[in-house]
């Protein structure tokens, strides 16, 4: 036995099988639910990947998940695990073209879809021709226009698909491929060896303790402890936090709780009614509504049993956290800091935040280089964020990006991140922001995230983003898009401003504002720079 994902889920199967696993609210708010043991999730993935392999689909085949959250991705991904076929996370945002981009640079041989999807489906099939098997889940909406293939329904293929394993030996080298959000860009597969994102994605069978040191022992410390704890991952699944977040929940073998989409009041009550013990979500724009909701509507919500709700993907402001911190006092608060190309690489500090940015202590393995050298930058000096050890063998179908990206050095592999960051004495990172979306600003180095922080930190600003605009005599002037809150009394650009600069030195300081009614984000709630910048220079209605 290996460190393969598929097998480290068998063996949990096999110790504690009729154990409560997964739990997915169909649809919010009606009662609809589905609940599988251990076993039946293990019956169910077995179904569909007979049925995929009764197709000649087999090892390193690229499946598409294009699917809501339900028991159905998880199905999906373990059945691929299960042929040693390659999982592709599919958005399921993404309009005709983006598909026709994705499944061709995916190489996608098969998928499976909601049925929602059909009719973007069938438009993108045409232009993807190693897409050659169509899996699909549910009744199509009245009069979409059917894809050339014709899907075969899961609940068909799962039918006649053995329930029993009977699977050949897998490998620790085996792969997933988790494709980025592609906000500030065309999305990229990152291609991960199961043992490596089993160590750097989901802590090695214990994020929070000392990694298992050989496969089996994953299982005989689910054999040895006990049940008790629910995992709620409340982004997309499509999204990699989320799928990662399920995974340590099985490898611990606990529950996991699903909804079909996020819906906060509907969270809420999952929680009380779930006895939710951790839940993961992206930032403010997923904790915020929670946070209304807790406060007003659902004022009284039995939140007792949370010990931990983390953020990873977009920082938590101040003003969301404490509030939070004083409805749901007994929860711990964490802003966790990841990548799809690093994994779970450290959790913020106590006095992180916008008087003294975003502060991580992070993992042995990470570390701030000089880009130009690679090597170890000096206290202070900004360079970038660097993983060792279990890091990806690269991006799918991108010599070029791979070889900017990763690199070796003193005997271990390295992937070189997008973010800037400075590291002090006792070895704290302050994670400046992302390189690519940095505002230069005659001649100073403004960080979007830096900003956004502080705009948030005023009580009447919702939401918001913070992009560059060019400008005649700087270059370009930092410009904020923001949401107020419903209530908000009216604001200005320089009432902002005035609240800006007791946090933010004067340069970085936004020079033009546009107000939104809504700001646009992915549907994990991380930034979309690309919208926020068409709004600021005009480019795009607000």
């Amino acid at each position: 036995m290996e460190y393969n994902l598929a097998d480290l889920f068998e063996s949990i199967v096999d110790t504690v099988p009729d154990r409560e696993a997964l739990v997915h609210l169909d649809h919010p708010g009606t009662g609809a639910e589905r609940r599988l043991t251990y076993a039946e999730l293990d019956r169910a993935a077995n179904r569909l990947a007979h049925h995929l392999a009764d197709q000649g689909i087999g090892p390193g085949d690229h499946v598409g998940l294009h699917l809501y959250n339900g028991v159905e991705y998880l199905q999906s991904v373990y059945a691929c695990l299960k042929i040693r076929a390659v999982p592709v996370n599919v958005n399921y945002r993404y309009v005709e073209e983006e598909l026709v981009y994705l499944y061709r640079d995916a190489d996608l041989v098969a998928l499976v879809f909601d049925a929602e999807f059909t009719e973007r489906v069938a438009g993108a099939l045409p232009q993807a021709p190693k897409l050659r098997h169509l899996v699909r889940v549910g009744t199509p909406p009245a009069g979409a226009a059917e894809p050339r293939i014709a899907p075969v329904p899961l609940a068909q293929a799962a039918a006649a698909g053995s329930p029993a394993r009977g699977f050949g030996p897998r490998s620790a080298d085996d792969r997933i491929v988790i494709y980025t959000g592609g906000t500030t860009g065309m999305p990229k597969g990152v291609m991960w060896r199961h043992e490596d994102i089993f160590f750097s994605g989901m802590g090695g069978g214990a994020p929070t303790g000392e990694p298992v040191g050989r496969p089996r022992e994953l299982a005989e410390r689910v054999a040895a402890g006990g049940e008790g704890l629910v995992f709620f991952p409340t982004p997309p699944l499509m999204h990699g936090t989320s799928t990662l977040t399920a995974f340590i929940a099985f490898h611990f073998g606990q529950k996991v709780v699903l909804h079909s989409k996020f819906v906060p009041e509907e969270v809420l009550r999952t929680i009380e009614r779930e006895r939710v013990t951790s839940v993961s979500l992206v930032g403010d724009a997923m904790l915020r509504p929670l946070v209304d909701a807790l406060g007003g509507p659902l004022k009284g919500t039995d939140c007792s049993s949370l010990f931990s709700v983390s953020s990873s993907g977009a920082i938590l402001s101040d003003t969301v956290r404490d509030q939070f911190g004083a409805l749901v006092p007994n929860a711990l608060l964490l802003n966790n800091f990841g990548s799809s190309e690093s994994g779970f690489n450290g959790t913020a500090t106590d006095d992180s935040g916008p008087d003294k940015g975003f502060r991580l202590n992070v993992n042995p393995r990470m570390a701030v280089v000089d880009p130009a050298t690679l090597r170890p930058a000096e206290v202070g000096e900004v360079g970038r964020l660097a993983l060792r050890g279990h890091v990806p063998l690269g991006y799918y179908n991108d010599p070029a990006k791979t070889a900017e990206t990763f690199f070796a050095a003193d005997g271990d592999r390295w992937v070189l991140l997008g973010d800037m960051a400075t590291v002090d004495a006792d070895g704290v990172v302050t994670v400046l922001g992302r390189g690519s979306q940095c505002i230069n600003s005659g001649g100073e180095k403004i960080y979007p995230e830096e900003v956004e922080q502080a705009l948030k930190a005023h009580p009447d600003v919702y939401d918001a983003l913070v992009a560059g605009v060019p400008d005649g005599r700087w270059g370009n002037r930092v410009a904020a898009v923001v949401q107020l809150r419903p209530d908000a009394a009216p604001l200005d650009l320089a009432a902002l401003q005035t609240h800006c600069r007791t946090r933010l030195a004067g340069y970085k300081v936004p020079r033009q504002v546009v107000f939104t009614d809504h700001i646009q984000r992915s549907p994990s709630g991380k930034a979309d720079y690309r919208w926020a910048k068409a709004v600021a220079t005009g480019e795009r209605e607000a």
